[in-house]
């Protein structure tokens, strides 16, 4: 899906160049902060956009900020936000397009997996279709399905990656257990679990995705629940820096582990420039101990 060289940013634009990069199971090089593109669809994540041109602006002028991974699914819509992207970016010259498969809607906020191995393949061949390639750099199962055994799944999956339908193979909402289990089918590339200021549930996960060179995607990765008061160390941090909270708290997901790859969403170009703006912040390590223990201290009292 990747073509030629990566797209510069446009010119006074933020960049998010400033983040570093990884490497997509060693061979698939991004910058460290990417583009979810979850929220350019309707309210509950179903059907159309409110504003259609809005939410192509915004995927349009995601090259611009050296954004250069954008992650979705085919149950974004559905599938709106895979066809939106087409629209706005084909043929992805710089960009790696990472979707994702394994989940079906039934309405708006509804979400129900289904691991069918059939259905999987449906899954790939559908968005491949959708986003005219030929093959996915990083297709990532949203959840295992509990409909037939997990290791079913797996080896439809691998199958899919021997013919070259996908380049490299990723989990959402998975346990170190799931991930080895995982690991006996394919190379588990990356790793995208809820992981945020106020939600460290994924720890251990974390851990050993840094053990192995897994890139871990830490999804809903701007909640900062109740941190940004006017008195939080958050708020403070972000008017020293001259930035808003957000940007700081995906500083602080930058700086937290070299093999995180935080993906915040939006369907605004203003808030993309703002996001963008996290990958400059340099919080020094008093700033980064306050966010964190601020942060626990949250997430324990829950």
């Amino acid at each position: 899906m990747r073509r030629g060289m990566r797209r510069g940013t446009t010119h006074g634009t933020t960049s998010v160049t400033a983040s570093g990069t990884f490497a997509i199971g060693g061979d698939l090089t991004v910058n460290r902060l990417g583009f979810g593109a979850m929220r350019i669809t309707g309210s509950g994540i179903w059907g159309d956009p409110p504003d259609r041109g809005k939410a192509l602006a915004t995927l349009r002028a995601v090259p611009g900020h050296g954004i250069d991974l954008i992650d979705t699914a085919d149950s974004y819509g559905p599938f709106v936000s895979e066809e939106l992207i087409r629209e706005a970016l084909h043929p992805y010259d710089g960009l790696v397009i990472a979707t994702k498969g394994g989940l079906t809607r039934h309405g708006p906020d509804i979400w129900r997996p289904v691991g069918n191995p059939d259905y999987l393949r449906q899954c790939v061949l559908m968005s491949l279709r959708r986003l005219g390639v030929e093959r996915i750099d990083l297709w990532q199962l949203h959840r295992i399905g509990p409909d037939c055994p997990r290791e079913a799944q797996f080896a439809a999956i691998a199958r899919m990656r021997e013919e070259g339908l996908i380049r490299h193979v990723g989990l959402s909402e998975v346990s170190v257990e799931e991930i080895e289990a995982a690991q006996r089918f394919f190379p588990v590339a990356t790793v995208q679990n809820r992981y945020n200021l106020v939600d460290r549930t994924s720890e251990a996960v974390l851990a050993h995705c840094e053990a192995d060179g897994i890139g871990f995607i830490p999804w809903a990765p701007l909640d900062k629940g109740a941190l940004a008061g006017p008195a939080s160390a958050l708020s403070t941090i972000a008017g020293s820096h001259g930035v808003g909270a957000g940007a700081v708290a995906l500083a602080w997901l930058l700086r937290r582990s070299p093999v995180m790859l935080p993906i915040p969403g939006t369907g605004d170009p203003d808030h993309l420039a703002q996001n963008a703006a996290g990958a400059e912040v340099r919080l020094s390590a008093d700033e980064f101990e306050a966010l964190d223990r601020e942060g626990r201290a949250a997430w324990n009292a829950r």
